[in-house]
């Protein structure tokens, strides 16, 4: 624990459960005042973790920290949020981590347009929302940090011929969801460059079994394409300080890993995580 993010204030969305939740606790373990939003107060139907859960292990690593329950797929809980988050702070988001996503799978000739319009609202249109609502601040500092969780998804499929069966044929809209927060990542990178704000995206290079995906996936998958909660939230960790020309990129956890020779930690950052890159057995 190096303490590196001393008194930074922090905003991560999607923070009840999975990677939302293991981002929360480390920025907090790193000294950092987190903000937590998300849907899921006291309890989920299905999921385990809700906001009050994560808000008692941030607070057990001292600082200031709190919550805002709020619907990322609602345009009117996403107006006012920021300002929300900065009362709570005392001042400003200097860090803002968009990690909320809708991942809806189902193939491209039965996908129905409400669902489309639901995984734009949450995976394009609220990250943007809420980079437009900490900019000023941002730049009236001359710092910020903009961090947008995507997806391999994103990527084109190689081929012909292409691959069949399993999720390749059910991840496209998603996949379109993540290719359009990529392209509006390295665009808010070009325009806020002058502003010394780095925007960048992080996306699991292998698979991270957070509870929703593992009900949804975990079963489809082998050892080798599941990687760590611990090590996407390392990778997410360095871009939350990263240096001024380090922006505008779209950044695999692994590879980020390996290209800036980080040792993935605990969640606490006070120790190596004994698995690295792979979960621990």
């Amino acid at each position: 624990m190096s303490n590196r993010l001393a008194g930074k204030g922090v905003l991560v969305t999607g923070a009840s459960r999975g990677i939302g939740a293991g981002i929360a606790e480390r920025l907090a373990a790193e000294g950092a005042n987190v903000v937590i939003v998300a849907r899921t107060l006291d309890s989920h139907p299905v999921l385990p973790g809700s906001l009050h859960e994560v808000l008692q292990t941030l607070n057990s690593y001292g600082g200031g920290h709190s919550y805002i329950v709020a619907d990322m797929s609602n345009p009117s809980d996403r107006e006012g949020l920021v300002a929300q988050a900065q009362e709570q702070l005392g001042g400003p988001v200097e860090i803002l981590v968009n990690n909320a996503a809708a991942a809806i799978y189902q193939s491209l000739d039965t996908y129905p347009l409400r669902r489309r319009q639901l995984m734009m609202e949450i995976n394009f249109h609220a990250p943007l929302d809420l980079a437009q609502d900490v900019i000023p601040d941002m730049r009236a500092a001359g710092e910020g940090w903009i961090i947008n969780v995507s997806s391999a998804s994103a990527n084109h499929e190689p081929g012909p011929p292409f691959r069949e069966g399993g999720l390749v044929n059910v991840m496209g809209i998603y996949g379109a969801t993540k290719a359009a927060l990529n392209r509006l990542t390295n665009a808010m990178a070009v325009e806020l460059y002058q502003d010394n704000i780095r925007v960048n995206t992080i996306e699991p290079k292998a698979a991270v079994l957070s509870p929703g995906a593992d009900i949804k996936v975990g079963d489809m998958l082998t050892d080798e394409q599941i990687e760590s909660l611990e090590a996407m939230v390392e990778a997410t960790l360095f871009l939350c300080d990263c240096d001024r020309d380090y922006t505008g990129k779209i950044c695999s956890s692994l590879d980020l890993i390996e290209e800036q020779n980080l040792t993935v930690m605990e969640l606490s950052g006070k120790a190596p995580y004994p698995g690295g890159i792979r979960p621990a057995k």
